[in-house]
């Protein structure tokens, strides 16, 4: 039953707002969280512009590169293989054949947790639900890859110090 929710679920968000300005925006969008780069970015430069909350960029850059590391684990344990849905084929072709969590969506919810200690936590939120969303939008993740990876990349973000 769950399978069958995953599976209609991505179905849906492959079928919906699918017209060719909006899939070349999501695929650009979802390209800046290729391992974490967004995130990376936003910390370095508040690293380096902000000198007075400089320690919670840093934390984040550390939460952000150690979730890269911990998904790959979880991702390599678990093997679940991208979906294929044969009549709505992926829009971008992915390094690797191996979906659960999604990198994006764990990395963008670490990124944003931990960054929320320095900018405002709304804003980044909703990056991270929108980097999270365009996976299966594109047609490479499972919706429960994309739950699975930002429930991961929250309890880093909470776990480390």
């Amino acid at each position: 039953m769950l399978a069958a929710l995953d599976l209609a679920l991505l179905r849906l968000l492959r079928t919906r707002g699918h017209a060719p300005i909006v899939e070349l925006a999501v695929l650009r969008f979802s390209r800046l969280g290729n391992h974490g780069s967004l995130w990376l970015a936003l910390a370095c430069a508040g690293a380096v512009l902000d000198g007075p909350r400089r320690s919670a960029y840093l934390r984040a850059l550390r939460i952000v590169v150690l979730t890269v590391f911990l998904n790959y684990a979880v991702k390599i344990s678990i093997r679940r293989a991208r979906p294929l849905l044969e009549d709505l084929p992926p829009l971008s072709p992915t390094l690797s054949t191996l979906s659960y969590p999604s990198a994006h969506a764990s990395t963008s919810f670490a990124g944003a947790a931990a960054l929320s200690a320095a900018m405002p936590a709304r804003p980044l939120r909703g990056l991270a639900v929108a980097m999270a969303l365009s996976r299966p939008y594109i047609g490479i993740h499972y919706p429960s890859d994309v739950l699975a990876g930002a429930a991961l990349g929250a309890a880093i973000a909470k776990l480390m110090p």
